[in-house]
């Protein structure tokens, strides 16, 4: 594995020079409102990149990329002034963590040529993201939209079951079905 941002990169030629979007397939997004939409109004307003934002416990943010924010008055998004990749706990800039669900400018790939390989000898698309928050002109600027929904890492196990039973006893069709089998399972 090369990282996310070589994952990213590998794409270019395919994106072209408008801005796309990037959904990590283990962050399942259960939302009434389209996260997505949301980010891609952000990025139409603002010419930057914008990633989704989750607050977390900060016992748990050394799992996540997390964002130093500056907050935009009258707009329901954030500048993301800086971002720390897994920070320990403590020295986390906030408990704001990146979730899987991104739309990039397409300067992102001439940033992501450049970036030597960080972490675990990955390209970072944190370390990408990073370059385009500090820097200025066309394509720079951070953005950072917070969903407030449900979320879940199917990454994580017992997440991914959490997932599965929740989003599975919603549904019209078996729902009822399953709940009257879960209860008999555990009883």
């Amino acid at each position: 594995a090369k990282g996310l941002g070589h994952a990213v990169l590998c794409a270019s030629q395919h994106v072209g020079n408008e801005p796309f979007a990037v959904l990590l397939g283990d962050d399942l997004i259960d939302e009434a409102e389209s996260l997505l939409s949301t980010m891609m109004e952000v990025q139409q307003k603002t010419g930057g990149s914008v990633i989704a934002l989750i607050e977390v416990d900060p016992s748990q943010i050394s799992a996540y990329g997390c964002a130093d924010i500056s907050v935009v008055e009258g707009e329901d998004y954030v500048r993301v002034n800086s971002l720390v990749e897994k920070p320990a706990v403590g020295e986390a800039p906030s408990n704001l963590a990146v979730i899987g669900r991104y739309v990039l400018h397409p300067a992102v790939f001439g940033v992501l040529e450049n970036t030597t390989p960080g972490r675990g000898n990955e390209i970072q698309l944190t370390d990408a993201l990073q370059t385009l928050a500090a820097g200025e002109g066309n394509g720079s600027g951070v953005y950072g939209v917070v969903f407030k929904g449900r979320r879940y890492d199917t990454g994580d196990k017992l997440s991914y079951l959490k997932a599965v039973i929740t989003l599975a006893s919603e549904r019209v069709e078996f729902g009822e079905d399953l709940k009257t089998w879960m209860k008999a399972f555990v009883s």
